[in-house]
């Protein structure tokens, strides 16, 4: 869905009270939030919880919808603050710390083709994509899967979006890394036609 297509969605719900408008919105963002939520609480069915709280929070207060201008950096955050009143409340560390979140990255999913041609290349990034340590896996997974800006994922982790364009970086440097064992380029030198080393 484009941002159009999102602002619509939130005037209809705002205004008009549309359950189905607010249905698909929350199909669209569950599965980010919900990863995301893993990723802090650890636990499956505190994160269902927390991202179901705040979507009620948000029909709750649904009248106010049309003055959010970025709905997705909205639900990160609101959920990011759920998550961590969440652990508090466990008793564990108050801040969000992106070293300790492990979040699982999608894979790279290939059609036949692709499998027959380059399934251990696949498999060999989306490896690398799993080892990058967990804050540089958390940026990555923020901007590259789920398309937020590096401001908007500095904002979610309480980083500079400079230190966020470092992590995605590394990771494109670790993913290209691979590739570029794969494919190593010729030793020999390139020569034109015509004309003589």
């Amino acid at each position: 869905m484009n941002d159009k297509e999102i602002q619509a969605l939130q005037e209809q719900v705002a205004l008009s009270d549309d359950q189905q408008a607010f249905k698909t919105l929350f199909k669209h963002y569950y599965t980010t939030l919900f990863q995301f939520a893993v990723s802090i609480v650890k636990v499956r069915e505190s994160a269902e919880e927390i991202v179901e709280d705040v979507f009620i929070k948000v029909w709750d207060k649904r009248r106010n919808l049309t003055e959010i201008a970025n709905l997705r950096l909205y639900l990160y955050v609101a959920v990011k603050h759920h998550c961590l009143n969440h652990v508090t409340r466990r008793g564990n560390t108050t801040e969000l710390d992106p070293d300790q979140l492990d979040v699982v990255c999608a894979e790279l999913v290939p059609s036949p083709e692709d499998l027959l041609v380059a399934s251990e290349l696949l498999q060999r990034v989306n490896r690398s994509i799993h080892e990058l340590p967990p804050k540089c896996r958390i940026v990555y997974k923020l901007v590259k899967e789920n398309g937020l800006s590096y401001k908007e994922a500095g904002e979610i982790l309480n980083i500079s979006p400079r230190t966020v364009e470092n992590h995605i970086a590394a990771a494109i440097k670790k993913i290209a890394s691979v590739l570029d064992a794969d494919f190593p380029l010729p030793r020999k030198s390139f020569t034109l036609p015509g004309v003589k080393n």
